[in-house]
């Protein structure tokens, strides 16, 4: 039964290292920190049920102990009526006997025959007989019961020696399933730290790879030409047909946008004390006089599109069917602000986000 439990525990904890090996492998994907904060979660309910567990465990071994001493105490207590028992069978024994021996010596010394002359009459007779046996009957049923008695002790003895015997294999038993619980929550405590400890880490080399990313794109934005005026606000046609975007007038936003870096994630956020995706969007642009909607498929429907390819500094990009929207900064990088557990950041639009990438918008 243990054992079973035991086996049930590894193959749990190699699911938990299967699960760690394969948040590692996908360490570029952008929900690193938040896959290991849910992870984290998982673990921390885990926990709690195994806690759980474990009270049942502690009070079930507690409850064990209990009955195992109240037994002991039963015990006892046996052993003191067996010794009662005993002495006082000895007393009606030793009583018996000397009823016997002076009923035998009275009969020697024709004491029965006083006894019998002595009676005034018939009935005077057979009451003198009748309390003589009656005597001896009483001292003889008197033995019987308290040899009963001890046999019923003698008994009882036997049965609490092997009523013992049992509960103290359930206590044992008990005792091993407790440490078995306090074992699987030692090893979840312990894998539960490990996590905290890799978010940790993958959050200060993700604070130092923006750092990076930032001034990166500063330096990008100082060595940035004006934009020419020519054609601005127009649609070209090429050859083909086909209409390609204007140059994009609104870079200045990336300068803007880089202001609330490391600003937290906020579920329909719109100010710097908070952004959601779109509420960044918003916010950023009318900084620049541009009033966007807070909803990045609202925001998908406006400007002109553009390709991964023509995408310029101020552009918008969305993923996964508009439900996820940022601003390009240049050099393959966008800024946005991504979920909850999140900050506003740089990423790349590579891997998974050029994987997800539904389209560019120019404003």
């Amino acid at each position: 039964m243990i054992s079973g439990r035991r086996r049930q525990a590894q193959a749990f904890v190699l699911g938990i290292a299967a699960l760690l090996l394969a948040a590692t492998a996908a360490n570029a994907d952008p929900g690193t920190v938040a896959a290991k904060r849910a992870q984290a979660q998982r673990v921390l309910g885990q926990i709690q049920q195994i806690d759980n567990s474990l009270g049942a465990a502690v009070e079930a071994y507690n409850l064990a102990n209990v009955r195992l001493h109240k037994i002991e105490n039963d015990q006892r207590e046996n052993r003191r009526q067996l010794k009662l028992t005993q002495a006082n069978l000895k007393v009606a024994q030793d009583s018996l006997a000397a009823r016997l021996v002076s009923a035998y010596t009275s009969t020697q010394d024709n004491s029965t025959l006083s006894v019998l002359l002595g009676s005034t009459s018939l009935e005077d007779l057979l009451n003198r007989i009748e309390a003589v046996n009656s005597t001896s009957q009483q001292d003889a049923s008197i033995v019987q019961q308290v040899a009963s008695f001890k046999a019923a002790v003698q008994r009882h003895r036997a049965e609490l020696k092997r009523a013992h015997a049992e509960q103290r294999s359930v206590v044992a038993e008990k005792a091993a399933q407790r440490r078995h619980i306090e074992a699987q929550l030692a090893s979840r405590r312990q894998l539960l730290s490990s996590i905290k400890g890799q978010i940790v880490r993958i959050k200060a080399a993700e604070a130092a790879q923006q750092r990076q990313l930032a001034a990166a794109a500063q330096s990008r934005l100082a060595a940035a030409q004006p934009v020419a005026a020519v054609g601005v606000g127009i649609s070209a046609s090429t050859p083909e047909g086909s209409t390609v975007a204007p140059p994009n007038v609104h870079g200045g936003v990336v300068g803007i946008a880089m202001q609330y870096l490391g600003v937290p994630y906020v579920w329909g956020g719109s100010s710097p004390r908070g952004f959601d995706c779109s509420g960044l969007v918003s916010y950023v642009f009318a900084q620049i006089g541009v009033s966007l909607p807070h909803s990045s498929y609202s925001q998908f429907g406006m400007g002109t599109p553009v390709s991964i390819s023509q995408l310029q500094a101020g552009d918008l990009v969305f993923f996964t069917g508009a439900s996820h929207v940022g601003i390009y900064i240049g050099g393959g990088q966008f800024i946005h602000a991504p979920h909850t557990g999140d900050v506003v950041k740089i990423s790349s639009l590579s891997g998974y986000y050029s994987s997800n990438f539904a389209g560019g918008r120019r404003i």
